[in-house]
């Protein structure tokens, strides 16, 4: 069995619906793929009937984005139970819904401001569905300046460096980490590579329960660490494409590019069972 633990819908911001992710999952031979939109979980019931239908397993999951002083740390949170709905992760869809939609608009003062780049709030609703992320940004500029390619717009505009930047949310890791916890949701350390190296080792402190160890933009040698720790700490294993389903993105992989296999999985799968 293999599974790619790490993907994304249009939902969030990817660019395949859940149908069509499943279908890509069955073609691809996957036995299970765990979407994990960020900030969001929802149409669980739908997902779990279009599972079916192309013979793949489902793991509803979720990528929280969260912040460790001031820079970015994600926890990907996969549910054991049809616990997604409760009051609580409720009320943090609406609370991150409502903060990605004021990020959005200081994004738009700072592109004009800084590089004179035109693009409208309504646009950016129009490619999300209503959860704006930096894809849609992306590709609302280049619609008018097709001249920057989709990692050009990152580059140069919409990454942690750019003057234009605004962080994703105020939610301190250790508040998302106590979040999943709370409602009995495995929390795991998404890509530990692009952890800045100066909050890596407090990060790697936090009382996670797993590590994705494999992802498609881990450096030489970083497999291997992550995995000596993962065995240290006797923490889970996962591993993960990050599928957007962006063309020309060189940021994600392809929908099983990277998988779990083996005993790993099975570990994985039976911490899931309530």
């Amino acid at each position: 069995m293999k599974a790619d633990l790490h993907t994304h819908t249009t939902s969030s911001d990817g660019r395949l619906t859940a149908g069509e992710l499943f279908q890509k999952a069955e073609e691809k031979g996957l036995d299970y793929i765990a979407i994990t939109d960020h900030d969001v979980c929802e149409g669980v019931e739908e997902k779990h009937r279009l599972a079916k239908i192309h013979n793949v397993g489902y793991i509803p999951g979720i990528e929280l984005s969260t912040l460790h002083k001031g820079k970015s740390v994600h926890i990907l949170g996969y549910f054991k139970q049809e616990n997604h709905d409760a009051k609580g992760m409720r009320d943090y869809y609406t609370y991150m819904r409502e903060g990605r939609e004021k990020r959005a608009r200081k994004f738009i003062k700072r592109l004009k401001r800084h590089f004179d780049i035109d693009i409208t709030y309504e646009r950016l609703m129009e490619l999300s569905g209503g959860i704006i992320a930096r894809p849609h940004m992306a590709k609302a500029i280049r619609e008018l300046y097709p001249e920057y390619s989709h990692d050009e717009v990152f580059d140069k505009f919409l990454g942690e460096h750019s003057k234009a930047y605004v962080p994703a949310t105020e939610l301190a890791t250790a508040e998302g980490l106590a979040l999943l916890k709370k409602h009995d949701i495995l929390a795991v350390l998404a890509h530990p590579t692009l952890l800045k190296e100066e909050i890596r080792e407090e990060v790697l402190r936090l009382p996670f329960d797993g590590i994705e160890a494999f992802y498609p933009r881990n450096k030489p040698g970083e497999e291997e660490r992550f995995l000596a720790f993962a065995e240290r700490h006797d923490l889970l294993v996962t591993a993960g494409s990050d599928y957007h389903g962006i063309k020309h993105d060189t940021s994600h992989g392809d929908l099983g590019e990277i998988v779990l296999e083996g005993a790993r999985l099975e570990r994985f799968l039976a911490a899931l069972r309530p």
